[in-house]
This record gives C-alpha cells, structure tokens and sequence, in this order.
C-alpha cells in the first residue's frame, strides 16, 4: 500500500493559516512521518485483542446518588440564602420567549 499523503498548504488553508514556503518544508516532513508511523501500527496483528475503549480496565466510575450517611438531613439548608419546602431556590435563568 502507498504511502499516505496530506499537502500541508490545504490543510493550512483550511486552517486559514499563513505558512512560509520553511514553516511548509518542516511541517511536510513531520506529517509525513506521523503517517508513515500510522501505517507502520495499520500493520500490526492485533487479532487476538479484544477491542476496549480504555488502555486500562475503568470500573465504578458513578458513584451511588445518595446523601452522605454522616450529614444530619436538617442542618442542610441552615445556610442557604433562600429556602422553600425543604428545598434550595435558584434565580430563574432562562429568559421569556
């Protein structure tokens, strides 16, 4: 399979970035060499891996959606700058349409 390659002044026209014909030069060469590094790893067999969407296993990342066992439930709102019914009032902030 060919190499794969990406011209750096589109991709810099698409970025609306002005490159010099150096700045051009350079970032050609380390293009370049980052796909042929992605074709390099395209090569490897990895049939007997499984597919993850994490390099380690990430387990119990939601916490249970309970109050704290140690804070007494009535001493919660003593604070808040505005109380109805056992619950906290916020400003409204979505304007009338």
């Amino acid at each position: 399979m060919p190499q794969p390659h990406i011209d750096v002044r589109y991709v810099a026209n698409l970025a609306r970035l002005a490159l010099d014909e150096a700045e051009i030069a350079t970032f050609q060469g380390q293009l370049d060499a980052i796909l042929g590094y992605v074709e390099t790893l395209s090569q490897a067999d990895v049939s007997g891996i499984e597919p993850t969407a994490h390099a380690a296993a990430v387990f119990g990342r939601m916490r249970a959606d309970e109050p704290h066992a140690s804070l007494p439930a009535a001493g919660l709102l003593d604070n808040a700058p505005d109380q109805a019914q056992s619950q906290l009032r916020v400003p409204k902030v979505v304007a009338d349409a």
